[in-house]
């Protein structure tokens, strides 16, 4: 166990270097000055030297990488070329909407995901499954952002259940914000959960087939308590996979949704830094993403040996 867990905890520390190095290079190759942007077309020559200089745009393009991956490493993340504001501040107050958005959307997911993955694989073959499977169909193909507008329409323009869009603040109370955050985080859940149901109704199948379960049906547990002692756990690691995947879909992607509804999260933030081409705020954004896609494909790597115990033996 503690040897597989080195293991993955040095996979997670090379994936890390080689994303920032991967990032800093894509941004570092993209044309124009962040100077000569900011300043206009009419700038003198002189005016770009010194605010390249102020910027720390003039060295090397190897010392720029160390300083902003020490400067990460220490909580630094460098100011924002545009808000002149340290970008770590930016990042907490936009990461406060973002990352309870994200865990909102993925509970939904996985509430709505089980029980209707559960229902269809112990109906495998029926009307029943045949209707569950149609409406997973459907949420996987309709666009989370045409989902987004149509819930504003209806309940937000119509009934006038929820505001169309922005965010208060955590200030105005816990359930104003929660609230404020319930239709991006039904727009986003929805299609996630059509395609988690989808995985569990597979995986619970393809385990309803095995011997053990025959065994423990034989032993006299009804359909209900064979899936829920025996075939669950035994299906749970594509599930897990899923899971990981939409957490890091859910955080890094939801910038159609955040612009949808006017939220001050972190797409959004990403999508104005490059709009103003603030570079900085792009690359150390991008790199905080990829590092909590890291963590998670960790933490998830972690629970497939709490899950499987093989795994346990084998490591």
């Amino acid at each position: 166990m503690a040897r597989y867990i080195l293991t993955r905890l040095l996979s997670l520390l090379i994936s890390l270097t080689v994303a920032s190095a991967v990032i800093f290079a894509l941004i570092e190759i993209i044309p124009g000055d962040p100077a000569a942007f900011m300043l206009g077309i009419n700038a003198q020559d002189d005016t770009i030297a010194a605010l390249r200089a102020e910027l720390g745009l003039d060295t090397s393009p190897l010392e720029r990488y160390f300083g902003w991956v020490s400067g990460m490493v220490t909580g630094d993340f460098g100011t924002s070329y545009t808000y002149r504001t340290p970008i770590s501040e930016m990042i907490a107050e936009r990461l406060w909407i973002s990352l309870p958005l994200a865990l909102i959307a993925l509970a939904l997911s996985t509430l709505i995901a089980f029980p209707v993955g559960i229902l269809a694989a112990s109906k495998r073959g029926s009307l029943t499954d045949t209707i569950v499977m149609g409406f997973t169909q459907l949420g996987v193909a309709i666009p989370n952002f045409w989902f987004a507008m149509l819930m504003v329409l209806v309940f937000a323009i119509n009934l006038r259940w929820f505001s169309a869009g922005g965010f208060p603040g955590w200030d105005e109370g816990l359930f104003t914000g929660l609230k404020a955050l319930t239709l991006p985080a039904i727009s986003l859940a929805l299609p996630q959960a059509s395609i988690l149901a989808r995985v569990m109704r597979s995986a619970l199948v393809d385990t309803l087939d095995e011997d053990f379960m025959r065994t423990a049906r034989a032993k006299g547990l009804n359909r209900r308590q064979a899936i829920q002692r025996h075939a669950l756990r035994n299906a749970m690691i594509p599930v897990l996979t899923i899971i990981g995947l939409q957490f890091s879909f859910l955080l890094a992607g939801a910038i159609i949704i955040e612009n949808v509804f006017f939220l001050p999260g972190l797409g959004r933030l990403v999508f104005q830094a490059i709009s103003q081409r603030d570079l900085i705020v792009v690359e150390s954004v991008v790199m905080l993403l990829v590092f909590a896609v890291i963590v998670v494909n960790f933490a998830v790597d972690i629970a497939y040996v709490l899950v499987d115990p093989r795994l346990r033996r084998q490591g």
